[in-house]
């Protein structure tokens, strides 16, 4: 599989495409005049406490209060590694640990949605290339992507080894197969990058940023910009130089994969982007057999349907239903990473009479959703064969930076009937 990355940088916003043997598979779209928000630490101040829903408003100075919960606003000392394996704390109330008018320092994970501010937490977290500072944890931990055994075993002692007093390091997914000498760069930086923000915490008005995340570019380059990528294409010529000067610094070896786009015509246009992104945006997604998929987002959910369409097969009903689902569950776990579909999915598969056909279809589903790099997990089936998953929700979808609800029928599709 040829995977290449091609960013096209605009007047307006930029656009990173990922690419796999052609086929977009994930788009990322960044504003030029938005204010970025995911990964920014701020020095806040507590505006209400909410008894009655374990949590707070937080003034970051953003228009909107961001929202805290108490789980989010207590010390990581209180959690192991397995951010969902709780160890204390269990009946704290949040009263007992925020009050109005404190402040408080605290990072951005969640972007502001619709009416929603974004949503903060106090545990810090500082990403370098191949390892996650944690300033205010005192454990390591190794990539869950990472599913050889022997070599988290071997990346879990170099991460041992190299832990600050007092503090947390987590082994990123870029770091498979690398040696103790390529994280002492990067945990040198990060170290440094935390000293910087940390005198800026007690200084100056509040509330204010005091630090501020990489743009989309140089995101890019560090989470996405791997070894598995051959090519990386880009049309702005202060970015492009800016791209390689990252790269002296955290993988001087793909400086050579890095092109320059310097054609007079539309980048996303010359790589054949642009007819996908409608695609991804479309409510019916065709499967190749002739079957097709329904993808429909309610306010709590998001609900897809699969379809045999034009597709007939050769041998048998269920042979037919069995080889439509399991092309479907590859294209859904695409869908989902393309569009960065979040929240609630419910899928509605086709009736399938056998167990172990329903199981085929299952695992096809799990393994294709082991390429997305955002959180998954599948909860299993309902007692009406339907399939519950969750996807985490970070950034607003594709479907909301693209578009806007229509002005006649308000997003519903439907205008009332006249008479």
């Amino acid at each position: 599989m040829e995977a290449e990355i091609i960013v096209d940088v605009g007047p307006n916003e930029t656009r990173v495409a990922l690419l796999e043997d052609g086929e977009l598979v994930e788009l990322h779209i960044e504003k030029n005049s938005s204010e970025r928000f995911v990964g920014n630490i701020y020095r806040g101040k507590v505006k209400d406490v909410l008894p009655g829903m374990q949590a707070a408003f937080i003034d970051i100075g953003y228009e909107r209060n961001a929202f805290l919960y108490v789980t989010d606003a207590i010390s990581q000392s209180e959690y192991s590694d397995n951010e969902n394996e709780k160890l204390k704390g269990k009946n704290l109330n949040v009263c007992d640990v925020l009050k109005p008018g404190q402040e408080i320092t605290v990072q951005v994970i969640k972007e502001p949605i619709g009416t929603k501010g974004p949503r903060v937490t106090t545990h810090i977290t500082l990403p370098g290339r191949y390892m996650v500072l944690l300033p205010n944890a005192n454990y390591t931990g190794v990539s869950r992507r990472i599913e050889n055994e022997d070599e988290r075993v071997r990346l879990k002692k170099i991460a041992d080894s190299l832990k600050p007093e007092g503090k947390g390091l987590i082994v990123r997914t870029a770091a498979e197969g690398k040696e103790t000498e390529d994280f002492l760069k990067d945990l040198d930086y990060l170290t440094k990058l935390w000293e910087t923000t940390k005198k800026k915490e007690y200084k100056g008005h509040v509330p204010r940023c005091i630090y501020q995340e990489y743009n989309i570019v140089e995101r890019t380059v560090r989470d996405l910009f791997t070894q598995d990528i051959s090519k990386f294409v880009i049309n702005d010529v202060q970015q492009y130089e800016r791209v390689l000067e990252l790269l002296d610094l955290i993988s001087p070896s793909l400086k050579a994969r890095v092109k320059y786009f310097s054609k007079d015509y539309q980048i996303f246009e010359y790589y054949q982007i642009e007819s996908q992104i409608l695609r991804a945006m479309s409510r019916k997604v065709w499967l190749k057999s002739g079957g097709y998929i329904i993808i429909d987002k309610t306010e709590a959910l998001t609900v897809i349907d699969v379809n045999t369409g034009k597709f007939t097969g050769r041998h048998s009903l269920e042979d037919t239903v069995v080889k439509t689902n399991i092309e479907a569950a590859a294209e859904i776990a695409k869908q989902l990473r393309l569009r960065d579909i979040g929240g609630i999915i419910i899928i509605d598969f086709i009736d399938m009479h056998e167990s172990e056909h329903q199981k085929m279809v299952m695992d096809s589903l799990i393994q294709s959703l082991k390429k997305d790099r955002t959180k998954t997990t599948v909860v299993g089936m309902t007692g009406l064969g339907l399939i519950e998953m969750t996807r985490k929700k970070v950034r607003s979808e594709l479907s909301t930076i693209m578009s806007d609800d229509c002005p006649y029928c308000g997003g519903t599709g439907k205008a009332p009937y006249k008479k």
